[in-house]
């Protein structure tokens, strides 16, 4: 999902802002005051694709008092590797935006305090991956899929490929472009649903397939989507030859988004046999100055009235399975029923070892 998600869909649809290194932005003009002595501010320690409204968190200091400040500290595993390396001296007090390709890496460095949050019972059992300790709490889920340039495949009278053993064929032979897994969040989640399809050992015999059918890799995903896919509005734009890309099951949403009229269907497809799904969580960080605030901003985060409002900001699906989806999701989102996944402590065993495989078996 960034993201490592995150993970920014489209930095056209999406607002959040690129900073150097950490960078901070209030989130709400309500200052709640301090008069009481105590700390008013909670800090959210996130990726650069972290995005809310101005009045929802509005709404969260009017029922709490707590003003949000957000740090954002690049992407998903920059802000990870960040938060492990000042766990002595917490940046924050809560971090968002860990997802189950690294989460093993932030639980093993303990950079988390244990917190049940309100309103966990109304996400589903399957995306709660720490609900032993609960060290996190599912935010988000979403997919990475293979995307496709309807007008390609119509033009040229071929179906669009619908699945892993799809890509392989000769028909789709230098028509993908994906990212470079040890380098880009997407590229990775790709590989892991290889992981997935195929196991241990078949993962690479079906990467030495890809390779002979031409797959081309790039360093990430605005490069693949934005210059190299013929689908997308960047990718026109930069006359990208590539009808098949690693990126998200919400891009479509994300390419109508703001158009009037609204089209029938999407410019772009997912191919939904090739998916990996992705939760993104978000923890109390141990040693926070505002640890109140922290759990309260948690169960904020799982609210309905945040949830609903996270489709349109980072373009992922709400963990609360109460919160509705908006139109444009329901209308041109893919509904991917069988994702590939794996446990989080199985990505962390073979995570590295992969990406090396990977590297020389690919890139070479």
């Amino acid at each position: 999902m960034n993201t490592n998600l995150r993970r920014a869909i489209s930095t056209a649809a999406l607002a959040a802002l690129a900073f150097p290194a950490l960078a901070a932005c209030g989130g709400s003009d309500d200052s709640g005051g301090a008069a009481d002595g105590k700390d008013k501010t909670v800090t959210l320690v996130s990726h650069n694709s972290f995005a809310a409204s101005d009045e929802v968190l509005k709404q969260f200091t009017r029922q709490t008092g707590y003003k949000v400040n957000v740090l954002k500290g690049g992407d998903a595993g920059q802000a990870v590797n960040q938060a492990i390396l000042s766990k002595s001296h917490a940046q924050g007090d809560v971090f968002f935006g860990v997802d189950n390709t690294l989460l093993s890496r932030a639980l093993d460095n303990g950079i988390f305090a244990p917190y049940e949050a309100k309103g966990l019972e109304r996400v589903p059992r399957k995306l709660q991956a720490d609900a032993g300790e609960h060290r996190v709490t599912p935010v988000d889920t979403g997919d990475i899929c293979v995307n496709y340039d309807r007008a390609y495949f119509a033009d040229h009278k071929l179906a669009p490929p619908q699945t892993l053993d799809d890509l392989v064929k000769p028909e789709y032979k230098n028509l993908l472009v994906t990212e470079n897994v040890a380098t880009s969040s997407p590229g990775l989640a790709f590989q892991l649903a290889t992981a997935a399809k195929y196991g241990d050992d078949g993962w690479q015999d079906y990467w030495k397939k890809l390779k002979a059918n031409g797959v081309e890799v790039v360093d990430g995903w605005e490069q693949a989507y934005n210059e190299r896919f013929s689908g997308s509005a960047g990718g026109k734009k930069a006359k990208g030859d590539k009808p098949l890309v690693v990126s998200y099951a919400s891009s479509p949403p994300a390419e109508v988004m703001g158009v009037k009229p609204q089209p029938a269907e999407a410019p772009t497809g997912v191919a939904t046999g090739t998916c990996f799904q992705q939760t993104e969580f978000a923890g109390l960080l141990k040693g926070a100055k505002n640890p109140e605030g922290g759990k309260a901003l948690i169960d904020f985060l799982l609210s309905r009235t945040f949830q609903e409002d996270m489709p349109l900001q980072m373009f992922v699906k709400p963990a609360n399975q109460d919160a509705k989806l908006p139109e444009l999701f329901t209308k041109y989102g893919a509904q991917v029923n069988e994702p590939g996944t794996l446990a989080p402590e199985k990505i962390a065993k073979n995570r590295d070892q992969w990406v090396k495989a990977w590297s020389s078996l690919v890139l070479k």
